[in-house]
């Protein structure tokens, strides 16, 4: 009964009928958690056959039903879906946010699988693929045409050819990189490991530099004829389709050790200089910044460019002064190229007045947020906590790999004992892993992508392997993709609900580490999947360890698209939480063509 001080009070005889039901209801529940552990693979107990509606009240997804995907129509052959030019004329122009990532609403997304175009073959092997792709893989000519005399790439029989020119190499790609580390010694020596070049064309310079010990990102829109990073990735070139426009780039702070732009004709000072802005806020201290092409040796070439010498005068002067407002020194310039210098310490930084422009950014948002996130026309100062971030700071490529960097415990979870922990575990995984893929280790997986990691432990187990590895973070996870960096491999934040920032059919081997665990109550397993399936190339290889249940229903899915799988268990025959899922993507034809 309820009392007068407003409290409730039940007499003992009360109690005692109310007892027994409630042993029951304690009891139920108790027996569904423990059912719920068995069937999600949380309890490492054996699993038992239960029904759908028992799985539901445990807290499990009911086992998937089969289905069948049909093929989407042809004219999908190269779907991107959050670059879309279908969907461009929904968006604002302005400074080309329509080229931005714009994914389309749940309700809009294809449940079909994309077909390859007519007369699609497996790709070359790298590192022949370097050097020439299949033509109908890629069937574009307008490069071909438009760049014929800057020897972009040529078509010759069924293949096109990258004879590694381009706009301001005409000499060659190599001569051109020459020409470049007699200007930046650092690229001699490990010092500089990773670079991001923004507008990329074909990637030779980032294909090229591969040779030299530097990995390059490799960035380009998605254009209606160019194909610009499927061309690179069908090369076996690390590429991502993605602008410098209103949102920042899905990378951390202080990631590349050198960034470059070859007459990709970006402007630079227009907006209060916030591209240069964004390039600096991913640019490592120390780090350079390459530019050749306008208005650089503007004297030679401003006829050719159909301008006027005193406008690229004056362009290259709005650069100059605003770099130097950024604290930036000139580092050289001789010739096509000109290389200026982040400041390696903040001394500069403490010396402007309160009223510099460009300003200081405050502290309303993390440098290192990458995803969605608007740029500032600011300058993202690094944190004075770090006395091993620069570049000449950190070790030397290869040993920057192993070593935990300081970044490592700097984010919820991470600590330099778990980054070693990790490294040796993903040597032993990978071990066990040839022995569920033959192909790991040969030529027939080039690109691999990591899409749920941590440390980025997997790519560092597999760097004499002759493979290039896209570590994705998870946009909903600890940001640990500084750390990525700093080992000196490269990668990208991704949200795994949407679409990847990549065209059809450019990775060999998928990698998925315990993203349906974390992420499920989120995204919907189906779409996860076509999402892999659509940038899988054909009798490419898929490795999924989760928990039990969605490793199950994966393989339905998986099989339902057309997939060869097979479940195993981990290299920890004990481990019963997770289970391996290893499946291979058939080739197949369009019933359309």
């Amino acid at each position: 009964m309820k009392e007068r001080n407003g409290k409730f009070s039940f007499s003992s005889e009360k109690m005692n009928n109310l007892l027994p039901p409630a042993l029951v209801v304690l009891s139920l529940c108790s027996l569904f958690f423990y059912l719920g552990g068995i069937f999600c693979g949380n309890k490492g107990a054996p699993q038992v056959s239960v029904s759908e509606a028992d799985m539901t009240l445990s807290g499990c997804q009911p086992r998937i039903k089969p289905t069948k995907f049909s093929e989407c129509n042809l004219t999908l052959q190269d779907y991107t879906p959050c670059t879309d030019p279908s969907r461009w004329q929904k968006y604002d122009r302005f400074r080309m946010a329509f080229r931005e990532r714009h994914c389309p609403a749940p309700s809009e997304r294809l449940d079909c699988l994309v077909p390859p175009p007519p007369g699609y073959k497996v790709p070359v092997r790298w590192p022949r693929s370097r050097d020439e792709c299949w033509y109908r893989n890629v069937p574009y000519d307008w490069i071909n045409t438009a760049k014929a005399n800057q020897r972009w790439m040529q078509k010759e029989g069924e293949k096109f050819i990258f004879p590694g020119g381009g706009t301001m190499f005409p000499k060659g790609v190599d001569d051109y990189l020459n020409k470049m580390e007699e200007l930046i010694p650092g690229m001699k020596d490990g010092t500089v490991r990773t670079a991001l070049d923004t507008g990329c064309g074909v990637a030779s310079w980032g294909g090229a530099l591969l040779d030299r010990g530097i990995l390059t990102m490799s960035l380009a829109p998605r254009d209606n004829h160019e194909a610009q990073v499927q061309f690179a990735l069908e090369r076996g070139i690390p590429a991502m389709l993605g602008i410098i426009s209103t949102q920042r780039l899905p990378y951390p702070a202080n990631a590349f050790d050198m960034a470059h732009c070859s007459r990709c004709l970006i402007p630079w000072t227009d907006h209060g200089g916030v591209f240069l802005l964004e390039v600096d806020r991913v640019l490592r201290p120390g780090g350079f910044w390459v530019l050749s092409g306008p208005p650089v040796n503007y004297e030679n070439h401003w006829k050719g460019w159909d301008t006027t010498e005193e406008k690229e005068k004056q362009d290259l002067e709005k650069i100059q002064d605003l770099l130097e407002s950024m604290c930036y020194k000139q580092y050289a310039m001789k010739g096509d190229i000109a290389v200026w210098q982040k400041p390696l310490d903040d001394t500069c930084y403490s010396g402007r007045s309160e009223d510099a422009v460009p300003p200081i950014c405050d502290d309303s948002i993390n440098p290192d947020a990458a995803w969605y996130v608007p740029m500032r026309p600011c300058i993202a100062r690094p944190s004075p906590d770090f006395e091993h971030l620069g570049v000449g700071q950190m070790l030397k490529w290869p040993d920057r790999l192993t070593e935990a960097p300081e970044r490592s415990h700097m984010f919820s979870g991470g600590s330099e004992a778990s980054f070693r922990k990790d490294t040796q575990m993903w040597k032993g995984v990978l071990k066990y892993y040839k022995t569920l893929v033959p192909a790991l280790g040969t030529n027939k997986i080039r690109n691999v992508m990591d899409m749920n990691t941590k440390y980025g432990g997997l790519a560092a187990a597999m760097v004499k392997h002759p493979v290039w590895v896209m570590n994705v973070v998870s946009s909903y996870a600890a940001n640990s993709i500084g750390v990525i960096y700093d080992r000196g491999l490269i990668g990208t934040v991704n949200d795994w609900c949407e679409a990847f920032s990549t065209y059809p059919r450019t990775y060999d081997l998928l990698h998925v580490d315990g993203l349906f665990t974390a992420e499920s109550h989120r995204c919907d397993m189906k779409f996860v999947l076509l999402e892999m399936d659509r940038i899988l190339r054909p009798e490419g290889y898929i490795i999924m360890r989760d928990a039990p249940n969605f490793v199950q229903n994966a393989k339905i899915l998986g099989e339902a698209m057309r997939w060869k799988c097979s479940v195993h268990p981990t290299e920890d025959s004990l481990n019963k939480m997770e289970r391996l899922l290893i499946c291979q993507k058939l080739f197949w034809k369009s019933a359309q063509e």
